[in-house]
């Protein structure tokens, strides 16, 4: 620890005089300014207060390249970090290899710091100002109480100990190389699903499994259908659960999920948290449940339980009949399926969705030998998936039990042997 040295971020700071900027003031950049390519533009949806996510691309709005140029010093490059200063404080993003785009423009809720390069790694302060002292440092000074802020000013103050650059970049190696296993982990998970889901839409929508070629078409009331297949409603094919309990009653150690922990465009789900002593009823689901959100900000997270658990009654548990299990998968986590759910839920300040109308989703409904060999195949894929996503659970434990000892010097990184650690973590 005597190499390391005290700086506010301030002094780290590159010498440009945008180093430490806020985005545009007021509406400058607005709904009405968006447009669908262009220069991104990073707002409060693409940061995260979870570790390792740094910037999520998806969802993001676009400025013309005319409209900003006029925002030169809310430009964010690669290297740059980007902090919420409005809404969720403690939120930082790192713009890096992994971003899409090298250049972004920062939205008037967020601020960027551009590191100096011969002070200080990026990747090390991104790791070193997520650790879980210093998200309490920034929450702790933050003002207001309806929309908490922090301030530029706030953010130049903030002081850190940082040890000499090259074993910045060790620490940085270290805990980046756990992400990126993480990283590389969910692309498969992705892959997994795209494969799994292409048979489906072959299968399903396509009619081209295996054997179809000897199968005649004939006319049904959803159109022309192999000869055997019969015209049907998703309710012929699942059911819904319909158990309820207050988690004040259970074991707090048993899985929770919220509809926050269901990722977007993803059924294989990669978190939750545990029931604790909560006082609302909780909907009970069982592992290979799918879980769908019932009001509009969520009719897009739609998961596959890997668990048995509880969960928020915000969700509608669908309980598919096991030989029809690939197909009732695919078909509610379909961009055809969440449409309809949003334009057929009913209320004005919470729309909801409502299974009465769900359930009667036309579908077409195999023999059972075509559903059985399907939900073979996507069990396959989709027990994979929720393995890989159960050894990201243990890496980012791993990771997160390293991290704070890291950046304050408690373990020597010279001294860690990384690859004994990852082979504990993925046993």
């Amino acid at each position: 620890m005597s190499a390391w040295k005290r700086a506010t971020l301030a002094e780290l700071a590159s010498p440009d005089p945008y180093a430490l900027a806020t985005g545009p003031f007021g509406s400058a950049i607005s709904a009405k300014n968006f447009v669908e390519h262009g220069v991104p533009v990073i707002r409060g949806s693409n940061l995260s207060l979870d570790v390792g996510v740094r910037l999520n691309d998806h969802g993001l709005a676009f400025l013309t390249e005319a409209k900003a140029a006029t925002f030169k010093r809310s430009v964010a490059r690669r290297g740059d970090l980007v902090f919420t200063c409005w809404g969720t404080i403690g939120q930082i993003g790192l713009i890096d290899d992994r971003s899409e785009y090298a250049e972004y423009i920062v939205s008037n809720k967020q601020m960027k710091l551009t590191p100096d390069p011969t002070k200080v790694d990026s990747t090390y302060l991104y790791y070193l100002l997520s650790s879980p002292e210093m998200v309490r440092v920034v929450t702790g000074q933050s003002i207001g109480a309806a929309v908490p802020g922090f301030n530029l000013g706030q953010l130049k103050d903030i002081a850190v100990y940082v040890p000499p650059l090259g074993a910045q970049r060790d620490i940085a190696g270290v805990l980046g190389g756990i992400d990126d296993l993480i990283e590389n982990n969910r692309r498969r998970v992705q892959v997994l699903e795209e494969m799994a889901r292409t048979i489906y839409r072959e299968w399903f929508v396509e009619f081209r499994y295996p054997g179809h070629e000897s199968v005649p078409l004939v006319d049904s009331a959803l159109g022309p259908l192999p000869e055997g297949w019969s015209a049907g409603v998703l309710d012929e094919i699942v059911a819904t659960g319909k158990e309820s309990v207050d988690p004040s009653t259970i074991e707090p150690t048993t899985p929770a999920v919220g509809l926050e922990h269901i990722p977007r465009q993803q059924v294989t789900l990669d978190d939750w948290g545990s029931a604790g002593n909560q006082g609302s009823r909780k909907a009970v689901f069982k592992q290979g449940d799918v879980l769908f959100g019932k009001i509009r900000p969520y009719f897009h997270k739609v998961s596959v339980a890997p668990i048995d658990g509880i969960c928020s009654t915000d969700a509608i548990v669908i309980r598919p009949l096991s030989k029809h299990w690939g197909q009732a998968v695919f078909t509610v986590s379909s961009v055809e399926f969440v449409a309809h759910a949003t334009q057929t839920a009913n209320g004005t300040k919470m729309p909801r969705a409502d299974w009465k109308v769900l359930g009667k989703w036309p579908l077409a409904v195999p023999p059972a030998p075509i559903a059985e060999s399907f939900s073979d195949v996507a069990r396959n894929h989709l027990t994979l998936a929720a393995t890989l996503m159960f050894e990201n659970r243990r890496l980012a434990g791993m990771r997160d039990l390293l991290l704070p000892k890291l950046v304050t010097g408690q373990i020597d990184v010279s001294a860690l042997d990384l690859n004994r650690a990852l082979e504990e973590a993925v046993a």
